[in-house]
């Protein structure tokens, strides 16, 4: 697996961060060449599960996703958000961490991602190429 950690501040308030992270079809405005479709109801929680495709035409992949913990954040508890990868190409799991930090927020972003058919050799790149299209998502999602 591959592993990566993005962390970023934000002037946004913990709830403010939560929903702008947690509306799934924004991500796709961050990735090229990619969309994302949400296949159950709102509102989001454990069960939701949505497709993020990637590609052109024919040369594209499905990254399947369930939303298997879902915490919104309280007064008294960070937000806490756990997705399973289980596309046929990518695999692996995220989590999203929202909580107070000064007058904003904190977000943490963990994710191990896994590419069938990759060796192991790749996981370097696979870890740099996801914290860098990771770290891009956060960090425009987050934006005033």
């Amino acid at each position: 697996m591959a592993p990566f950690l993005i962390e970023r501040p934000s002037r946004l308030s913990v709830d403010a961060a939560w929903q702008r992270l947690t509306h799934w079809e924004d991500h796709a405005a961050h990735v090229p060449l990619t969309r994302i479709v949400v296949l159950t109801p709102h509102p989001p929680g454990v069960g939701t599960r949505f497709v993020a495709r990637t590609g052109v035409g024919r040369v594209a992949f499905d990254d399947s996703m369930d939303v298997v913990r879902w915490q919104p954040p309280s007064a008294t508890a960070p937000g806490h958000c756990r997705l399973e990868k289980r596309g046929s190409v990518v695999t692996g799991w995220a989590e999203l961490d929202v909580r107070a930090h000064g007058a904003g927020s904190w977000v943490v972003w963990r994710e191990d991602l896994r590419v069938r058919g990759l060796p192991r050799l790749f996981d370097p790149l696979i870890t740099w190429s996801g914290r860098l299209v990771f770290g891009r998502v956060v960090r425009r999602l987050l934006e005033d």
